[in-house]
């Protein structure tokens, strides 16, 4: 079965308040619908990153998105995984201040994750920026996941079945 790595921003589209933007309520329920709907059969994995990440914020709304990723193995956090985001970032592919999302990218790669499952496309999920990461990791040994949205992930699902 196909793997995926949950990124930070699943987990908080997912017991977000619903939003006034439009958009944004889309992206809820779509991860909602997505995640409720079995995932697309992914066999699905997170980090401590992702884990540190949820605590930030409203209490009440980190237990709830731990409450979500309970029982998700952990990928580790290797020197090798610190190496690689330290590249995207001194490569100037990833800022420095989102030195987190570099993170995100190399566990997924490190552990040959089939996709990296997030809403971030500014600095993950970027097609400008798609190129220039996959140039750089595989430069170093490494596959880059498929780097997609919940969105993309239902409508491929929905067009194989």
């Amino acid at each position: 079965m196909p793997s995926a790595y949950i990124e930070t921003t699943i987990p908080s589209y997912y017991v977000a308040r619903p939003s006034n933007n439009l958009i944004q309520a889309a992206h809820q329920a779509t991860t909602r619908d997505w995640w409720d709907g079995g995932c697309s059969n992914l066999t699905l994995f997170t980090s401590l990153e992702v884990w540190d990440e949820c605590e930030r914020g409203d209490s009440t709304m980190a237990i709830e998105r731990h409450s979500l990723l309970k029982g998700l193995p952990l990928l580790s956090t290797t020197e090798v995984s610190i190496q690689l985001a330290g590249c995207l970032v001194d490569e100037g592919i990833i800022p420095s201040k989102a030195a987190s999302d570099a993170i995100h990218i190399a566990l997924a790669s490190v552990h040959d994750m089939n996709y990296l499952v997030t809403w971030n496309f500014r600095h993950i999920a970027n097609p400008f920026l798609r190129d220039r990461l996959r140039a750089t990791i595989s430069k170093r040994g490494f596959k880059m996941p498929v780097m997609c949205s919940p969105e993309e992930l239902l409508q491929s699902h929905e067009y194989n079945d």
